[in-house]
């Protein structure tokens, strides 16, 4: 059962252009028998609704009946979570307040030049309760809070965006941590910084990824591909590899659901099952896959908490909560130092990855060249493209910084919140995808 409370207010064209409030309540009720799933969902919580709908889920049971403990006991977490300013404790005045103060920060960089802020505040404070006919019982409190910036920049004929986005599992103290000034201030420089870049090179190179890009490569082409479904469906390039070398020993993942309020982070999963720390592979060698009931009844272990939905409407599958790669011991500025010529990658944008096969292709929202060791001219319209499988093969240093990012990860039509890290890694070589320059054989010539 779900309580969902709401708010979203966005900033366009220079002004409030939506404030929205909502409440959403309703029941999921779920049959497992064998594989087959029944789900069905309801808005009526009353004693008739709910068992209309355990009469339609029933019809998906096979074979004779079986005794039910209803003797519910109730199922701690491993882990607690404090939220210092409850959303429904702010008025909307304020929250609107903090949109109004991004937009202006980030006009005022360049008044001339910044064309166009979209701003978006957000909070949820989700109320769940979790049984099951195993007797587990689970009751839980969700509460997230996000803010979005995004400045739009032209000089002449050309355009370029800067995006900034921060979010955390906590209430309206997320600006005591991150400014609202500075955040779009950040979106709307990069914006500028980027119209003054010359174009990315084009061919194969060195790659330096910094921590403040955070964890999008390692959600996007690792990540997916270790979701216990996929594996079991042989839609990963991962499957049966459990103990096998797939990653340089530089590489550590894990995904850890427990980590104080970041913005994947959970007490429970939506199954009820408390949330724990799982290693994914350690110094090279793949260890586990994130498993919800379902996935794990079939390979005959227990789930280890990475049973997600969007909502009360939704199923449980396997997904992401805060997803890593562990930092390593080398300082990150050396990693730098070392790399003679390459791409350093400070901010990614978009992309998509196959997790069959793991390739993928992301673009770079912030890039520098690195000559003889040192950050050189920022670059736009550079793109990467690789196989996610092989890059954690190539990666031959590690740094000692850790630096996150967050987002919603869509999967079978559901979205949930994700936070992804990594520290500066050193690839040793991928396809960069630019307008500008194409290098072979270490050499720069123009096409």
């Amino acid at each position: 059962m779900e309580e969902k409370r709401s708010t979203g207010i966005s900033c366009e064209a220079n002004k409030i252009e939506r404030v929205h409030t909502g409440v959403e309540v309703g029941a999921g009720i779920r049959v497992l028998c064998g594989t087959a799933t029944s789900y069905a969902y309801t808005n009526d919580l009353s004693r008739k609704g709910l068992l209309e709908a355990a009469q339609i889920v029933s019809h998906g049971a096979i074979g004779a009946k079986k005794g039910v403990n209803l003797d519910f006991s109730k199922v701690k977490p491993q882990v607690d979570f404090t939220f210092a300013e409850r959303p429904e404790d702010v008025s909307t005045e304020r929250k609107v307040a903090v949109v109004d103060a991004a937009n202006k920060a980030a006009r005022a960089v360049d008044p001339e030049q910044i064309k166009q802020v979209i701003v978006g505040y957000g909070d949820v404070v989700q109320k769940v309760t979790m049984a099951n006919s195993n007797g587990n019982y689970v009751e839980d409190e969700r509460i997230r809070t996000r803010f979005v910036v995004q400045a739009v920049a032209s000089a002449g004929q050309t355009i370029q965006t800067g995006y900034e986005a921060v979010g955390s599992l906590c209430g309206f103290e997320l600006f005591k941590k991150f400014s609202p000034e500075e955040t779009a201030a950040s979106a709307a420089k990069r914006a500028l910084q980027m119209l003054q870049a010359q174009p990315a090179p084009a061919g194969r190179m060195p790659v330096v990824m910094a921590a403040e890009a955070g964890g999008t490569m390692v959600h996007e082409a690792c990540g997916h591909g270790l979701e216990a479904d996929l594996v079991q469906k042989n839609l990963s390039v991962y499957a049966g590899k459990k103990g096998q070398v797939v990653a340089s020993e530089e590489v550590s993942v894990y995904d850890d659901a427990t980590i104080d309020n970041r913005y994947g982070s959970y007490r429970f999963d939506d199954e009820g099952v408390p949330a724990r720390k799982v290693h994914l592979i350690e110094k090279g060698v793949l260890s586990d896959y994130m498993y919800d009931r379902l996935t794990a009844v079939k390979d005959g272990r227990e789930s280890n908490g990475h049973g997600r939905r969007e909502s009360y409407q939704h199923k449980p599958i396997p997904r992401m909560g805060n997803t890593c790669i562990a930092p390593g011991r080398t300082d990150p500025e050396k990693i730098i130092r070392e790399t003679k010529n390459g791409l350093l990658v400070k901010k990614m944008g978009g992309g998509q990855v196959n997790t069959t096969t793991g390739d993928f292709v992301f673009d770079v929202a912030e890039g520098y060249l690195i000559k003889d060791g040192e950050i050189g001219p920022l670059v736009r319209g550079a793109t990467l493209t690789g196989n996610g499988p092989e890059v954690l093969r190539t990666i031959e240093l590690v740094g000692s910084d850790l630096g996150f990012t967050i987002g919603t990860c869509g999967k079978d039509g559901q979205g949930v919140p994700v936070s992804d890290a990594q520290p500066t890694i050193a690839i040793k070589e991928l396809t960069i995808g630019g307008t500008g320059v194409s290098t072979s054989n270490g050499k720069i010539r123009r096409i």
